[in-house]
């Protein structure tokens, strides 16, 4: 179950994708999440789908990554699924038992939510699959670059999205070895209540909090190190600048974004 957690995870490549500018795609992806709910038809979801099933082709990312990266995030899925379908209203009931009542409209808007949340998880991991942590990192930076006049502490606070992001699949991994180590002293974690299953998370989130405290100590101390003081007076190895390409695919990106949009209206 933990190695289906796939965020933060980044996959090196040379599809047109990588190579876009990073600040592109994180607008992108910004872009693409608002017209999820903006087109909220099932045209507008079915050319959202189909847009991203092209982006990943482009980026030959294997569609099995969908599923890892959608597997965790199951029960959310069903959970946001189920309240749309209990709690919205219409003229015929479809079914109704005790309290419960399902409208038509209830059963379509549940499907389509349920459909949104699942592209929007994969439109915003493609993202990380096809950026770097590091590029991301100045992409976040050089985006919030204006609120720097007002004092904010704009690479700072890209650093530490960065890290965070960065450090997912570490401590995954860590999580993974305290589980492994436990079940061999004897614990059992798959099995039992609810209850059971609860309590014995606690051996394992106590050493977890422990190692995640442990590494943060240790970056601190690698960067103090290594004399970091923030982004003032720092250079890039690799500065961002558009190309071609970009302008391209930004165009392209427009064009196919304002069709899902139109949907909104053309299908009302």
């Amino acid at each position: 179950m933990l190695r289906d957690i796939t965020i933060g995870q980044h996959f090196p490549g040379n599809s047109i994708l990588h190579r876009c500018d990073p600040r592109l795609k994180l607008v992108g992806t910004i872009a693409y999440i608002v017209v999820l709910f903006v087109a909220a038809n099932p045209v507008g979801i079915a050319l959202s789908i189909a847009l991203l099933a092209l982006l990943y082709s482009v980026a030959k990312i294997p569609f099995k990554m969908i599923l890892k990266s959608l597997k965790p995030i199951v029960p959310v899925i069903i959970f946001t699924a189920v309240l749309n379908l209990f709690f919205l209203t219409g003229e015929t009931p479809l079914f109704q038992w005790w309290i419960f009542t399902i409208y038509p409209e209830g059963v379509r808007y549940a499907i389509l939510m349920a459909v949104r949340v699942m592209a929007l998880i994969a439109g915003t991991s493609l993202l990380t699959y096809t950026t770097s942590p590091i590029v991301l990192t100045d992409a976040i930076e050089n985006l919030l670059r204006p609120l720097g006049k007002l004092h904010f502490p704009v690479h700072e606070l890209a650093m530490m999205m960065t890290i965070a992001l960065r450090f997912i699949p570490t401590l995954i991994d860590e999580t993974e070895k305290i589980m492994n180590a436990q079940k061999a002293r004897g614990a059992m974690l798959d099995t039992g209540s609810f209850v059971q299953r609860v309590k014995a998370l606690v051996p394992i989130l106590i050493p977890l909090f422990l190692s995640a405290f442990r590494r943060a100590d240790e970056l601190a101390m690698a960067m103090e190190c290594r004399c970091y003081h923030g982004g003032e007076g720092r250079t890039r190895l690799k500065v961002l600048k558009f190309g071609r390409e970009d302008v391209l695919c930004a165009a392209a990106l427009t064009v196919l974004l304002g069709i899902i949009v139109c949907t909104r209206f053309l299908f009302a």
